[in-house]
C-alpha cells in the first residue's frame, strides 16, 4: 500500500508541476503585451452577469482567448481564398457551419451596409446644402 501512496504522490506532484510550467508559459506571454480589449471585455463580462468590476486575471484571460481566436481565425482565413489576403469572403467560408456566428457575421455586414448608405445619404445633404449656400 506504501508503494501505491508513493506512486500516487509523484503523479500528483507531476501534475502540479506542469501546471506551474503552464502558468509561468502564459504570464511571459501576456506580461509585455498592451491590452487592447479590456474596457470592452470588462464591461461584456458585467453585461453577462460578472461583477462590475471583475477580476483583472480574469480580463486578461479572456482576452488572451480573444486574440489567440482572432489570430488562429485570420491565418485559416489567409490560407483559403487569396493566398496572404483576408476577405470577407473568406470569414463568411470560415463560420458558414456554425449558425450562431455565420447569422452574426451576416448581421454586421448587413448593419455595414446600412450605415454606408445612411452616412453617403447625409453627406449628400450636407453637400446639396452647402453648394445652395453658395448661390
Amino acid at each position: 500500500m506504501a508503494a501505491n501512496t508513493t506512486t500516487e504522490e509523484n503523479f500528483e506532484q507531476a501534475d502540479f508541476d506542469e501546471d506551474e510550467l503552464g502558468e509561468e508559459q502564459f504570464v511571459a506571454t501576456s506580461a509585455g503585451r498592451k491590452r487592447l480589449f479590456s474596457k470592452e471585455l470588462r464591461c461584456m463580462m458585467y453585461g453577462f452577469g460578472d461583477d462590475k468590476n471583475p477580476y483583472t486575471e480574469s480580463v486578461d484571460l479572456l482576452e488572451d482567448l480573444v486574440i489567440e481566436f482572432i489570430t488562429e481565425t485570420t491565418h485559416r482565413a489567409m490560407e483559403i481564398g487569396r493566398t496572404g489576403r483576408v476577405q470577407v469572403e473568406d470569414i463568411i467560408f470560415l463560420v458558414r457551419k456554425d449558425s450562431r456566428k455565420y447569422a452574426r457575421v451576416k448581421d454586421l455586414l448587413t448593419m455595414n451596409e446600412e450605415l454606408k448608405k445612411a452616412r453617403k445619404a447625409f453627406d449628400e445633404i450636407k453637400y446639396v446644402g452647402a453648394d445652395a449656400k453658395l448661390k
